[in-house]
């Protein structure tokens, strides 16, 4: 005892040592935006993975065992919701026992209910195809829906963990600003797009289109999650003579042979968007993301 009392920092030293730092919150996002994003506001005051990358359908995920780990180990989860993970997330978030993420609770963030949405069916009929009762989820084509998502996912974090809920928040400012400011020279960039005609190979370019006023004429799939016969594209290029679109888009996940196909006989530019962070090489976070999708649209257009 004689011989703490002369070293008290000594004390002090080995408890700072053995007390437990704050560790950081652990996330995970159903794809790759919502991790750009979480990362954008969370900084090194969270740890971030995405289920799927922009280069896989985010329809269709395997629950392969490392995911269901990291699953097991979220405390909270981002996903777009409106059903675009509705084949693979309940069964994933099932097996893997963590019901701190399950729907309704405080670790459980859907993006895609705080956006207005586009093509909300009147009724849903599964004879159409993969038609999503609650909205086209494909949200993050739009950067004003980013802007949304932001304000009340930093909310989330807050609410998780109040301890840095200012350093939350100072984040939030900052790329509020940042993206702001970006949105701005996007829609200068891309003010000749408007009333650009377009063929998409899936109906997940509507959020783009929305925001650009551009607008699509016609989809290389008969239905929605129906791939594209001879016969559909066939009659899409007769239409396309009478009517012509200026280019035809598809994500970097989808099968590029339809797209071609219809490039070279109705010449006009197959352009292929990242869609998602990480989609080409350009696309490195949000801000990459619509630098490329702008630019590959412009490059198209001329």
């Amino acid at each position: 005892m004689q011989g703490m009392t002369k070293q008290p920092w000594l004390v002090l030293l080995c408890l700072a040592i053995m007390a437990p730092a704050h560790a950081a919150l652990n996330v995970l996002a159903c794809e790759p935006e919502w991790e750009a994003l979480t990362q954008e506001l969370g900084g090194d005051k969270v740890k971030v993975s995405s289920a799927t990358t922009a280069l896989q359908d985010p329809h269709r995920v395997e629950a392969r065992p490392s995911l269901i780990a990291r699953t097991r180990n979220a405390q909270l989860l981002v996903c777009t919701g409106l059903e675009l993970e509705t084949g693979w997330l309940p069964v994933l978030v099932q097996q893997s026992g963590n019901s701190r993420i399950a729907p309704g609770q405080p670790g459980y963030f859907e993006a895609g209910a705080l956006v207005p949405r586009l093509d909300v069916p009147a009724r849903v009929d599964r004879s159409e195809g993969d038609v999503h009762a609650a909205g086209n989820p494909h949200i993050q084509q739009n950067p004003h829906n980013i802007a949304l998502v932001s304000v009340a996912l930093t909310r989330r974090l807050a609410e998780l963990d109040p301890a840095n809920a200012a350093y939350y928040q100072a984040r939030q400012k900052d790329f509020a600003q940042r993206w702001e400011a970006a949105m701005q020279k996007w829609e200068k960039q891309a003010a000749g797009l408007k009333g650009v005609a377009v063929v998409e190979h899936h109906k997940n370019m509507e959020y783009l289109m929305n925001w650009l006023g551009m607008h699509q004429v016609g989809t290389l799939e008969p239905k929605p999650g129906v791939e594209p016969s001879a016969a559909h594209l066939s009659g899409l290029l007769a239409q396309l003579q009478r009517a012509p679109a200026r280019m035809v888009l598809r994500a970097g996940y989808q099968d590029g042979r339809a797209s071609q196909w219809l490039s070279e006989h109705a010449r006009i530019p197959a352009v292929v968007l990242p869609f998602s962070v990480g989609g080409d090489e350009r696309s490195k976070d949000l801000f990459g993301l619509f630098d490329s999708t702008v630019q590959r649209l412009l490059d198209a257009n001329k």
